[in-house]
């Protein structure tokens, strides 16, 4: 009964690792009609409200102490907010294979973080992998993946830095959300996180919102519905029901699944993979695993 059930749980990490790597292909694709942050901004503008709901439905108090407001802004900013802005972005000036490499060195910003704010010690084979992943985001970063040889091309560079940036946010955001999830439920922390990163990207939006909503084709709402249903609502759900049986360290493993799902995906779909990026690739993804491995 316990094999089946880990069985289960295995599968639904498998998924959810699958449908968030179609998230960069299909990201990839619907920035080329439109633009990276009204995107952005229409994905968490129908997945707020239904996550709500949800809440709402496990009779959850969604209350919180005023004192925690200031860490429930830093969520929505580095969850939603500014971690979406920098990756759509980046999907869009550089590729789907890249930016889902690139945004996997989260992993090595949470142990550069653990060590300097919680004191963590960083063993041989920590440093050695932080080394070895940083070795691969230069290696990508200087490598266009359309050529056979290394290159500094300004966009591809640009969205690079500005995946980095993303991978930066998401390990804040686990960073902060890891002592907010020690005292309140997960999902309301999660509608919190939405509710306040979707406010703060009106900024953005809000002068040519009601043309985004009007022009916006029928590939482009279904380009939504799949990041807002598909990847926000199943994936959380999936991610938290497995988080509830399996250890963090045992479900982030299947998290290095994604960028070979994007690569196998991409490839498929007729994307010309370099040795170069192949490269990188393997050198980002080892250092991640040997990082996980000793924390």
């Amino acid at each position: 009964m316990l094999m089946n059930k880990n069985i289960m749980i295995t599968l639904v990490l498998v998924l959810v690792s699958f449908v968030w790597a179609g998230s960069f292909i299909i990201v990839q694709v619907t920035t080329e009609e439109m633009d990276p942050i009204d995107l952005g901004f229409l994905r968490f503008l129908v997945a707020t409200p239904l996550m709500i709901l949800l809440v709402i439905l496990r009779k959850k108090p969604l209350l919180l102490p005023k004192k925690e407001l200031p860490w429930l802004i830093i969520l929505g900013l580095t969850g939603v907010t500014l971690l979406y802005l920098f990756q759509f972005l980046g999907i869009h000036f550089t590729n789907a294979p890249t930016a889902s490499v690139l945004i996997n060195t989260n992993v090595i910003f949470i142990a550069i973080l653990s060590t300097l704010f919680l004191h963590e010690t960083l063993s041989r084979k920590k440093i050695a992998g932080i080394a070895l992943s940083f070795i691969g985001v230069f290696v990508i970063m200087f490598s266009d993946i359309s050529k056979q040889a290394l290159t500094v091309d300004n966009l591809f560079f640009i969205g690079s830095v500005l995946m980095l940036l993303s991978a930066f946010c998401w390990a804040l955001y686990s960073f902060v959300g890891k002592r907010l999830l020690k005292t309140y439920d997960e999902f309301v922390i999660t509608v919190y996180a939405f509710g306040l990163g979707t406010l703060f990207y009106l900024p953005f939006v809000v002068m040519h919102l009601g043309p985004v909503l009007q022009q916006t084709s029928l590939n482009g709402w279904f380009a939504v519905l799949y990041l807002a249903l598909i990847c926000t609502l199943f994936g959380y759900l999936g991610w938290y029901y497995a988080l509830k049986h399996f250890d963090a360290s045992k479900a982030a493993v299947f998290l290095n699944l994604i960028p070979l799902f994007t690569i196998l995906i991409s490839f498929f779909l007729g994307a010309t993979l370099t040795w170069f990026f192949l490269l990188g690739a393997i050198l980002i993804l080892y250092g991640v695993y040997l990082t996980q491995r000793s924390s």
